[in-house]
């Protein structure tokens, strides 16, 4: 074999490994998405709001962050088996069960190793101590880092293509360009369009809050 038929050789390899394996194409027309940056917080339940803070408190709604969710006036200390986290976020309104979303390296501070969750899958996670002003509890489980995922209103998820629960790819441009996979596409009435990444992610892909992505589609049998 001479060098001309080698290098056909390998080119037909090539080709018929892309047609067997598509790469992610954007969307067409793409569909920029703008990303905002989770930092650690703490939802909390209404009976975990009040012994943090006291009888009948209600949490103080400061910023807006999707319609009817809010980061609050109010914060915690997070207190695990090796360190502490302090003036750590709550965000309401009040939800069914407590949740602690923290980074990994957050995960390193605390002396705690919490999972990737989807938002509210907490069994068999971590657990560690909330210290407010009024009181302080210890939570068996609910330290997570949350599922990169994508708020989508329906009608741009109609526009989009796009149905709850799909797992989605984010091109993300820039002297650290990367490619988020696995991100969760999550449809609700109250949701505006937004990708919520953690710092972790957030440092790696050199990304800061109101940056832009490309949301990415693969072709069918990828």
């Amino acid at each position: 074999m001479d060098k001309e038929q080698l290098i056909r050789l390998v080119v037909e390899k090539i080709q018929e490994k892309l047609a067997s394996n598509p790469p992610c194409i954007p969307a067409s027309p793409s569909y920029p998405v703008s990303i905002g940056i989770s930092n650690r917080h703490v939802h909390l339940s209404q009976a975990h709001v009040e012994v943090l803070f006291g009888p009948g408190y209600q949490l103080t709604p400061v910023k807006e962050l999707q319609p009817g969710q809010f980061a609050a006036a109010e914060t915690l200390t997070l207190v695990g088996p090796k360190g502490s986290l302090a003036k750590v976020r709550v965000l309401g309104p009040a939800r069914r069960l407590t949740q602690v979303e923290i980074s990994r390296t957050d995960g390193f501070t605390l002396g705690v190793f919490p999972p990737v969750r989807d938002s509210g899958f907490l069994q068999g996670t971590p657990g560690l101590v909330l210290v407010g002003p009024a009181g302080c509890l210890k939570i068996t489980e609910g330290v997570i880092c949350a599922a990169r995922h994508i708020h989508f209103h329906p009608a741009d998820a109609e526009r989009m293509g796009i149905r709850d629960g799909d797992r989605l790819a984010v091109k993300i441009q820039g002297d650290r360009a990367l490619v988020f996979d696995n991100v969760l596409a999550r449809v609700n009435e109250n949701y505006r369009l937004e990708m919520h990444i953690d710092t972790d992610e957030a440092n790696a892909a050199g990304v800061r809050n109101g940056d832009t992505g490309i949301l990415l589609l693969r072709q069918e049998g990828s």
